[in-house]
């Protein structure tokens, strides 16, 4: 039994048995290409963890990435994750409603200059309220003020529906897709033994 505490693969997820997933590669080339969209609420925080955390990043990456079958870091342990957050091309923020995470993102800058959403998403509970739109500006805006000179990512039919329709209704273009096979459907690691004594 697959487990997902923060709500599971249900509603508009594309959890499904397919044989392959399509992967779509999109990317923006210049800063006015940006459509930005604003929500207007006092509950929400965006910010960076400036201190690398590898625990508070293990966490963001099960809660939000376990329904979509992120795959890659599966096997990883505190060696890796240490290694991962604490490297200097890597910004990790975090979106808070009312002081709790609801979503969280990795930027990345690579040698052409390029940065990469490398991770982008939210706790199940908040989709639907427009967050994803105002969370994703943000972060773009962001990756332009690292100086990047184009601002990359890619998504596949595990994520969210409006995943996709989010990334194009802000300015990014798609340069190309792949089939290939599914990723392997994983629980989520949270709460899988509970103890709060």
């Amino acid at each position: 039994e697959i487990s997902f505490p923060f709500g599971g693969p249900v509603g508009n997820w594309r959890m499904t048995n397919a044989d392959t997933k399509t992967t779509t590669y999109l990317e923006m080339t210049d800063p006015e290409q940006l459509q930005p969209k604003r929500v207007e609420r006092d509950d929400l925080e965006i910010r960076q963890i400036e201190q690398p955390a590898p625990e508070f990043s293990w966490f963001l990456h099960q809660a939000v990435g376990a329904a979509h079958r992120w795959g890659g870091r599966e096997t990883w342990g505190a060696r890796e994750w240490k290694a991962h957050v604490n490297r200097p091309e890597l910004e990790t923020w975090v979106l808070y409603v009312r002081g709790a995470p609801a979503g969280y993102c990795e930027l990345e800058r690579h040698g052409d200059d390029g940065v990469r959403l490398n991770t982008f998403g939210l706790i199940a509970r908040h989709i639907g309220q427009g967050l994803g739109g105002h969370f994703l500006t943000a972060m773009v805006e962001r990756a332009w003020a690292m100086g990047a000179s184009r601002v990359f990512l890619n998504t596949c039919t595990h994520d969210h529906d409006h995943a996709l329709g989010n990334y194009t209704a802000r300015g990014f273009t798609v340069i190309r897709t792949e089939e290939g096979p599914p990723n392997v459907p994983r629980g989520c690691a949270l709460f899988s033994q509970p103890n709060f004594g």
